[in-house]
């Protein structure tokens, strides 16, 4: 991880959380101590903070909600412990941002804790979302990112995926779309996201490429409840 503190925001449904729980899971393998903090407090579904207790056990803190457990009536509030990490400098730091404008926002009370440390803000970027299906789209959302937080964009994630159905060409695809982003606006690709299941066709497709450089975040299904998937008969 090239800093400290990793910001992660982009459009609802690019697939944000995923991204930080997994790369938590990877900075884990490095790091004594990592931390993910849920600072989307608008969104009431697929939330970090939902798996505090799975993945304490992996030596991973996750701070968020008030309460240590969800309650009936989802109420937006955070603890007031959430800045431990951030100011910390032995914890590598991962923010979870909304990805609406009331969600993004809410990083504009901690901008003291970041703003004169070691920080990176990548924008989750899925070309298969309708909202930034097109590169004109996309680089629409990351400039309403940069007004709603007032923080710059540092670099962009290729999240291209279809669930179940990713295949390394998707991914590839994504790559190539984010790299189009970057043509535009000079903010450079950080991450390829891929399943673990198509890991290996993925790395072997980018050998010898443009991307061959860009690291690969393994991303597993965390988030996503297996109910979902299953089909009606």
């Amino acid at each position: 991880m090239s800093k400290r503190i990793m910001i992660a925001g982009g459009h609802y449904g690019s697939g944000k959380t995923e991204f930080c729980l997994n790369l938590a899971i990877e900075l884990r393998k490095e790091c004594d101590k990592v931390a993910v903090i849920d600072l989307d407090i608008a969104n009431p579904y697929f939330r970090s903070r939902e798996k505090i207790d799975a993945f304490k056990a992996l030596g991973i803190q996750i701070y968020g909600n008030f309460f240590s457990e969800e309650v009936t009536l989802e109420i937006p509030a955070l603890n007031s412990n959430v800045r431990a990490p951030l100011e910390d400098a032995e914890t590598a730091a991962i923010v979870d941002l909304g990805g609406d404008p009331d969600g993004a926002k809410v990083i504009v009370q901690f901008l003291s804790a970041i703003a004169d440390r070691d920080f990176e803000f990548l924008c989750v970027v899925n070309p298969n979302r309708p909202e930034t299906g097109t590169v004109e789209k996309a680089i629409l959302m990351m400039t309403r990112i940069e007004a709603w937080t007032t923080l710059k964009i540092t670099g962009l994630v290729n999240n291209a995926h279809f669930l179940k159905e990713t295949t390394p060409d998707n991914c590839m695809d994504g790559a190539f779309f984010c790299s189009e982003i970057a043509a535009r606006t000079g903010i450079p690709l950080r991450f390829n996201c891929c399943p673990e299941r198509i890991l290996p066709a993925f790395r072997a497709s980018l050998s010898g490429g443009v991307f061959e450089k860009v690291p690969i975040l393994p991303v597993r299904e965390i988030m996503r409840a297996s109910w979902l998937d299953q089909r009606l008969s």
